[in-house]
């Protein structure tokens, strides 16, 4: 068995072909053949952005037909030209709010006369090549602009859905509630709280037909249920009504004042880029969690997709379409749809072109109360919970507020305005705020210093570090983020005068040190880290003593992860015996990181745990789950052996029989209890490079004595089999070939694995009932590497972070 493997993986010929399958194919002039997975995915897209587009026309006041022409625009335009291949571009809610104060103010025609300027704008921010740039506004900016612009459209809506009329404003709108709610439409309300109902409803219907049913988009079922529910009942209520194109308004030449006219082109310019801009990102890491799809359309180019978008706009503004940029629910339904490709998007604008011009007495039929019951449910949508949790997890709620009621009360660029006057504001208060506290315990004294460590500072942490008697033992502990060239003089050289009088030092912090000017790498901005779950301290304490005993100036000054025994530092400290290794990594956990994870661990003991993945990987102490998947407590349940191997199970329901081998208990129990009991939706296996129990099966020999190891190596004979099999397809890396036997038999293990998961009974009831993915994962540990496997292609991807801007 053994024997063969080498001999195998050193074949020229097929060396020669493993080599040819990574050669870059040759460049040529690829017709429009869309994929089966793209014609899919095009219709669920259509099917979702057909509604859409007409309940934000109608949000807007435009005419109707201009959401129709941005939707095919937006896919045919943005789609061929933009550089995020799976994002869909369109008329988006979070424009709602721009386009309508614009036709209130300037009409119909300048409108679209200023999304020509817009698009003209974008083509001019794309060429200077500032798209990540524009991605640097705070976040709590952008999600209290959406959540502002959301609230608007919401309260807006909320007349059309009581048979009413919206006003101009939001608070003139909010005035008018009290008379509206007196004088209800009685069908334009029934007909609104059943689409609303269907589209709360429709996502939630268990068991199998659920998931067979959920795959029809819920907005196209509660438009298409309130209508039919509207035509069958006979209720009288506005409907949609689409006038003969050839009496539809083009752009015209801009009329108003200069003044007002740049404002609005800025205003609409702004939204469509940074809306544009976040979806694609948002895009990136959809298709990245898609295995293989990454190495197949590419990373997006920022700067690209601004270009598209411009061109889109110019196009849609000429047309008499509304403004266009990248629509997140949209995008999302497109990559879980399938999508490969950027044909997708372009085919979904070729079927809203076809529904514009042969589907216009079918569209007539829909209410009108029905569609802006569906853009009322998106406006409530972009206020979203999880970023209000995570603004105020970073201290930025105040910029959030500030942003949405400014949005609301004054308008999109006036809020945005004032975020970020907010935000600058609160940022100089943190620089220059900085908590420095003395306290004495159990004979140590303790400087804390919370904030950015500046010269503003140091005043005050000269006199707090004076306070600490000589040859007493000090520990500091540095809780900010950056630490300017004179606060680390003066805090190292107060280290060296102390410790020459005999004095000990301990420095801590997220990181020790490293500041002599700059920010810190890695370091988020948190000033009560207590607080803080997620702000876990990665570098271990070091201490300074006395002449002759191990000193270190301010610390160490390697990258993030350094707290393991095997680190070779640049300024290395001398080992601890090795029965004190544990000790004072134990003390070190129990100093530096449990105050600050002991929040998230009660919880966790609380409620239980609930993890979403099983990740099986080798024992091999170079591999470190957490570090490799971004992941915490909670968030992986883990099993690990020699190899990564799952046993197949032998003889499923029974004991073995006598002289019967029998599979592992061990890890067999561990699948079932984590698909069974803790329902994880995912199980990833886990390979890696250098392993020594693929090795070990490589140099195996018949015979010799049957050690534990050798019993164990036993489950992986059929990877080396797979291996050696003519008929079956090598496992292999994109861009690259295996550098010897060892690495292909490594990826060959995974693909191996995968299968005995799925004789277990457990995964195979959960994948048939669609309730559980499987995953291959390779990594590389000499170069950092993930790579994930698309198992149809047997081709493990690279996974990395967003290429740069082109």
């Amino acid at each position: 068995m053994s024997a063969c493997a080498p001999a195998r993986a050193t074949d020229p010929t097929r060396t020669e072909r493993m080599h040819q399958s990574h050669s870059p194919p040759p460049t040529r002039h690829r017709r429009f053949r869309p994929e089966g997975a793209d014609v899919s995915a095009s219709v669920a897209v259509f099917l979702i952005a057909l509604p859409l587009s007409l309940g934000i026309a109608l949000a807007t006041g435009a005419p109707l037909q201009a959401g129709l022409v941005a939707a095919a625009v937006g896919g045919l335009v943005a789609g061929r030209l933009g550089g995020a291949p799976l994002q869909v571009s369109g008329p988006a809610a979070g424009l709602t709010v721009v386009t309508a104060d614009l036709i209130h103010r300037y009409g119909w025609r300048t409108t679209c006369a200023i999304t020509v300027l817009a698009g003209l704008a974008q083509l001019g921010l794309g060429c200077l090549r500032v798209a990540r740039t524009a991605l640097a506004v705070s976040p709590a900016i952008v999600h209290g602009m959406l959540a502002g612009i959301g609230v608007t459209i919401a309260v807006a809506q909320l007349h059309i859905v009581l048979g009413g009329t919206p006003q101009s404003s939001v608070l003139a709108n909010l005035r008018a509630l009290p008379a509206q709610l007196a004088h209800l439409h009685p069908a334009s309300v029934a007909v609104s709280l059943l689409t609303l109902a269907l589209l709360l409803l429709w996502p939630r219907i268990p068991g199998r037909a659920g998931r067979l049913l959920r795959r029809i988009p819920a907005a196209l079922v509660a438009v298409t249920g309130a209508t039919a529910a509207a035509s069958l009942a006979g209720l009288g209520v506005p409907k949609v009504d689409l006038p003969s194109w050839s009496s539809h308004a083009l752009a015209g030449l801009p009329e108003g004042p200069a003044l007002g006219l740049a404002a609005a082109v800025l205003s609409t310019t702004l939204v469509c880029s940074v809306q544009s801009l976040l979806g694609a990102v948002a895009v990136d890491k959809m298709a990245a969690a898609r295995p293989g799809l990454t190495a197949r359309v590419g990373r997006c180019d920022l700067n690209r997709e601004l270009l598209g978008q411009g061109a889109a706009n110019i196009v849609s503004g000429a047309l008499g379409g509304l403004p266009v940029a990248g629509v997140a629910v949209r995008s999302s339904a497109n990559v879980h749809a399938g999508a490969v490709s950027r044909n997708s998007t372009m085919l979904h604008g070729v079927l809203v072109v076809i529904a514009a011009l042969l589907m216009v007495p079918v569209l007539e039929l829909i209410p009108l109360a029905s569609l802006a019951a569906l853009v009322m449910a998106v406006g409530i949508q972009m206020v979203s919970l999880h970023h209000i949790r995570t603004v105020t997890r970073h201290r930025e709620v105040l910029v959030y507020a500030v942003t949405t009621l400014g949005v609301v009360i004054l308008g999109v660029l006036e809020g945005v305005g004032l975020g970020i006057a907010v935000a600058v504001a609160v940022a100089m208060h943190r620089l220059a705020h900085t908590r420095i506290t003395h306290a004495e315990q159990e004979g140590a004294h303790h400087i804390r210093v919370r904030g950015q460590l500046t010269f503003l500072a140091v005043p005050r942490l000269s006199r707090a570090l004076h306070l600490v008697p000589q040859g007493a033992h000090a520990v500091v502990r540095l809780d900010g983020s950056f630490m300017d060239h004179a606060a680390y003089e003066s805090l190292q050289d107060w280290q060296h005068t102390h410790t020459a009088q005999g004095g000990t030092v301990e420095l801590t912090g997220r990181r020790v040190g490293v500041s002599t000017g700059g920010p810190v790498p890695n370091a988020e901005d948190h000033q009560d880290a207590e607080d803080r779950p997620d702000a876990v301290a990665v570098t271990p304490a070091v201490s300074a003593t006395a002449p002759g005993g191990p000193t270190a100036a301010v610390g160490c000054r390697c990258r993030p992860w350094t707290p393991w025994l095997n680190h070779q530092c640049e300024r290395p400290q001398p080992a601890p015996p090795g029965g004190h290794r544990l000790a004072r990594g134990i003390a070190g956990f129990q100093r530096n990181t449990a105050p600050l994870v002991r929040g998230e661990l009660a919880r966790l003991a609380r409620e239980g745990q609930r993890p979403s993945q099983l990740f099986l990987t080798c024992a091999d102490s170079r591999l470190v789950t957490s570090m490799i998947t971004s992941s915490g407590p909670g968030d992986l349940f883990v099993v690990r052996n020699v190899g990564n191997l799952v046993p197949p199970p032998a003889h499923a329901g029974r004991w073995p029989r006598p002289g019967e081998e029998g599979g592992d208990d061990s890890v067999a129990a561990a699948i079932e209890y984590a698909v069974d009991v803790l329902k994880v939706r995912s199980i990833t296996v886990c390979g890696h490079s250098g392993c020594g129990a693929m090795q070990a099966l490589l140099n195996s020999e018949p015979g010799g004595a049957v050690t534990p190891l050798k019993r164990w190596l036993r489950h992986g004979l059929p990877s080396l089999e797979r291996m050696a099999d003519e008929n079956r397809p090598w496992a292999r890396l994109a861009g690259r070939a295996p550098a010897d036997a060892v690495e292909q038999l490594c990826l060959t293990n995974v693909v191996q694995q995968l299968e005995h998961l799925r004789a277990h009974d457990s995964v195979a009831r959960a994948l048939r009932d669609g309730e559980l993915e499987l995953h291959g994962m390779y990594f590389h540990v000499g170069e950092a590497q993930a790579y994930l496997l698309a198992e149809q292609e047997q081709v493990f991807g690279h996974v990395g972070v967003a290429d740069p801007v082109r």
